[in-house]
């Protein structure tokens, strides 16, 4: 195991001087913490030599006597360090790139995390930063994020500042929710606070991606099969027909399949680029603010999708509100935050109003109760906890009942969305051989007579 040589201060103020084992740095600084001392260096001595006493000052005579034998080593291992990156970017060039770019959720999640127990044990919070910049080897683009936060945090600015310059990656509710930490002394509590959250945000769309896997799937084998058909077999029933009924006119729905076989057949990318330009057209529509109110009412009103949606908005609200008011956002300014994280223009538009009645004295539970989108339940386990002066608490506990209801809502909404598919992919089917058919049959009447 790895021995460092560390310079530090008491409780007490004394000097303290010694050698002892760690993992790695990190660690280093943790134990020393745990220890109730105020590190000031830490110096890796030898990864493999034997270890030794903690707290005691290890100067001993044959070390430094010793040290022109190890000189060659320390040469020897520089030359194969080089070599060892240069090869792994040449085996994994694409993963490089992968890796090389900005961070993700799951990046800033472990982040918090890590910053938290950082904090936690005492550590300082440059040298928290510190640490977590060396973990950022294979994302360098967040490394430097984390280094410019760093340096303004070292010239006298508050972390708050410094994650408020990147709101692309560190939103409104995170920086504030630091600020609030800083001002009440408690920024371990906020990033712990920070992290949960986090994490039960990422659990949630992971769920939700999971289960909408297997419809995805079906509808791309549904896609494919009348793709394959329409190109492949349908083509070769025309020319049959054409052999045999020698210009008789063909059923209804026979010419519409022929027809848009032909389509297909001919014009491949005019169909792809007129599907790809429905999707997309739809997705154009959906920014637009007419599009943006359609969708935010069919979110709200088509029976599988209702219930998902609205429940995690529901969820959404009552986690972010109360982990702001538990944190020490003033109401006002939390009511605001969790107002701008919703993306459903009804939710927005109630919790502006919630905001504006409580903006002008009025209890929040009195205008919750006037909006159709929050259920009785919430509106009165809010209204209780407004009276009990816990409630941060009850909306933390409503979060965590809409989580579960979330989670059976997806489940439902994916076992209801399986039949339908597979309905769609019979009649699609269904129909294309029945309009195949029906020249079949009247060629078999004509020969029978």
């Amino acid at each position: 195991m790895p021995i460092f040589q560390f310079t530090a201060t008491d409780q007490t103020g004394a000097p303290s001087e010694g050698t002892f084992e760690a993992v790695n740095e990190e660690q280093a600084y943790v134990q020393l913490a745990q220890y109730g001392l105020t590190v000031s260096k830490v110096v890796l001595l030898d990864a493999q030599a034997p270890a030794q006493a903690t707290p005691a000052v290890a100067v001993e005579e044959p070390a430094p006597a010793k040290s022109a034998k190890p000189t060659k080593k320390p040469k020897e291992e520089k030359e194969p360090k080089p070599a060892k990156p240069k090869k792994k970017k040449k085996k994994g060039g694409l993963l490089a790139i992968e890796l090389g770019g900005g961070p993700t959720t799951e990046d800033i999640s472990i982040f918090t995390r890590q910053m938290s127990t950082l904090v936690h044990a005492g550590l300082p919070l440059l040298r928290s930063l510190e640490v977590m910049i060396k973990q950022q080897e294979k994302k360098p683009k967040f490394k430097a994020i984390l280094q410019d936060i760093s340096e303004k945090v070292s010239s006298g600015g508050n972390l708050s500042d410094g994650l408020a310059a990147y709101p692309k990656i560190f939103d409104n509710l995170y920086v504030n929710m630091v600020k609030a930490g800083e001002a009440g002394g408690v920024l371990e509590l906020v990033l712990d606070r920070l992290a949960q959250f986090q994490e039960k945000n990422i659990r949630t769309i992971k769920k939700v991606k999971s289960a909408m896997i297997y419809p995805s799937v079906i509808m791309f084998v549904a896609v494919g099969i009348v793709t394959l058909l329409m190109m492949v077999v349908v083509p070769q029933f025309q020319t049959i027909f054409e052999q045999m009924l020698r210009g008789a006119p063909l059923p209804g729905p026979t010419q519409i399949v022929i027809g848009i076989s032909e389509l297909f057949s001919t014009h491949p990318i005019l169909v792809l680029g007129g599907m790809g330009g429905t999707v997309g057209g739809l997705f154009l529509f959906k920014k637009t603010k007419p599009g943006a109110k359609v969708f935010d009412w069919l979110g709200l009103n088509v029976p599988a999708v209702k219930d998902v949606v609205g429940k995690s908005n529901i969820s959404r609200i009552t986690r972010t509100f109360g982990t702001l008011l538990s944190s020490g956002v003033p109401i006002l300014q939390a009511l605001q935050i969790t107002r701008d994280t919703l993306s459903n223009g009804l939710f927005i538009n109630a919790m502006s109003h919630v905001h504006d009645s409580v903006r002008d004295g009025e209890a929040m539970a009195v205008q919750m109760e006037r909006e159709p989108v929050f259920p009785t339940m919430v509106t009165s386990m809010v209204e209780i906890g407004e009276e009990t002066g816990e409630l941060p608490d009850m909306l933390n506990r409503i979060a965590d009942n809409y989580d579960e209801d979330v989670d059976n809502a997806v489940a439902g909404m994916t076992s209801l969305i399986e039949p339908v598919m597979i309905v769609f992919l019979a009649v699609a089917v269904g129909f294309i051989v029945i309009a195949l058919f029906l020249p079949i049959v009247a060629i078999i009447e004509t020969i029978g007579k």
